[in-house]
C-alpha cells in the first residue's frame, strides 16, 4: 500500500503491517462479500460488517465466505 486505506490508527496499522499482495487479496475477498451478499457499501451496517471482516481477515481466524461459497479448486460436495 502506498497510503493508509483508512484514517486513524487502523489505517496506520494496516499500512505498517500489511503487504500489497495481502491487501489485494483482501480487496478481492471484500468484493466477493459485497457482490454475493448484495451489500451496499454506502450502508453504515455494511461498512461495519466489512470492517469486522477485514479485522478477521488480517488479525483473526479469517473472514467468512458467502453462504454456499465453494473455493474454485475445492472438491465438490456430495
Amino acid at each position: 500500500m502506498v497510503r493508509a486505506p483508512f484514517s486513524g490508527a487502523l489505517g496506520e496499522r494496516l499500512l505498517a503491517e500489511i503487504s500489497q499482495p495481502a491487501w489485494e487479496a483482501w480487496l478481492t475477498h471484500q468484493t466477493m462479500l459485497i457482490n454475493e451478499n448484495r451489500l451496499s457499501p454506502v450502508d453504515p451496517k455494511t461498512r461495519a460488517y466489512l470492517k469486522d471482516q477485514l479485522m478477521a481477515f488480517f488479525y483473526g481466524d479469517g473472514a467468512e465466505a458467502p453462504a454456499g461459497f465453494t473455493a474454485p479448486n475445492a472438491a465438490p460436495l456430495n
